[in-house]
């Protein structure tokens, strides 16, 4: 990856993407585009391929067809060498959390540094420093198993941005966390984003969220992109398909027999 972007072409563009596991077409020709230094969030039903998008471009899927481009560089042809060396740049918070049970907090936010050429020393200050901006300053000697789900998260996001990366994935931030403490990560996200000018795709099924951390929010369904908003015109947008999923609705364009669920017979029980 590049470590200068011209701002005016997207850091990521994503072309005719398509993935099915076996007659299940997940994605179907996504096209999306994500600029520099802008937070994007995509959003959808359960089901319609969101983390199977973010799996694509981290390489932790092979899609079916089409392109990933970072930076003009396709991904998708990349050797295996290459690809790990791009990847370097790159922040992941998972949805759990994901961290390794037998790490202490602070090898666990610095793991992505231990694997470069950097002190155990100099490895252990940056973490404690990305920990303070969390608010988790003193739990670096801890375990995983001594936190709660909270602070699990964030000694994720601490990790996530620990060794500077130019692009972060966000897999459902808030998942499984009480409001107030979901309101803290989205806090923290937002101030990553603004302070570093760091290039963000997220999925979530959080619209609070969504619209807090994203400049733009795009609608996946039936395996395509099917509308982009910015994140202020959300709640405004007319868009049928997308009221419907922000209204939370069952009735509506989603066509949810592609689930096996009949709405009306589902509605008259």
């Amino acid at each position: 990856m590049n470590d200068t972007t011209n701002n005016d072409l997207p850091r990521i563009s994503i072309r005719g993407l398509s993935k099915s596991f076996g007659d299940n077409v997940v994605l179907d020709g996504v096209d999306l585009d994500i600029m520099p230094d802008k937070s994007t969030t995509v959003i959808g039903m359960s089901g319609t391929g969101k983390s199977v998008l973010i799996k694509c471009i981290l390489g932790l899927l092979k899609p079916d067809a089409g392109e990933i481009l970072v930076d003009g560089e396709n991904w998708l042809t990349l050797s295996e060498n290459e690809h790990l060396k791009r990847m370097r740049r790159i922040g992941m918070l998972f949805q759990g959390a994901a961290l390794f049970d037998s790490l202490k907090v602070w090898e666990n936010v610095s793991f992505a540094l231990l694997r470069q050429d950097v002190s155990k020393k100099e490895a252990k200050e940056r973490a404690i420093e990305v920990l303070a901006l969390v608010g988790l300053h003193d739990i670096a000697e801890l375990m995983p198993a001594e936190l709660s789900g909270g602070m699990a998260k964030r000694v994720g996001l601490a990790r996530t941005i620990c060794h500077k990366p130019d692009i972060v994935f966000f897999d459902e931030p808030t998942t499984g966390l009480d409001p107030i403490m979901s309101d803290v990560i989205n806090h923290l996200i937002l101030r990553l984003h603004k302070n570093s000018g760091t290039t963000m795709l997220s999925i979530t099924h959080d619209l609070k969220s969504a619209e807090m951390i994203s400049d733009h929010i795009a609608l996946l369904c039936h395996g395509r992109i099917h509308r982009i908003v910015p994140a202020n015109e959300l709640r405004s947008d007319k868009d049928p398909m997308l009221r419907q999923f922000v209204e939370g609705r069952a009735q509506g364009p989603f066509n949810c027999s592609h689930w096996g669920i009949n709405i009306e017979e589902a509605i008259d029980r």
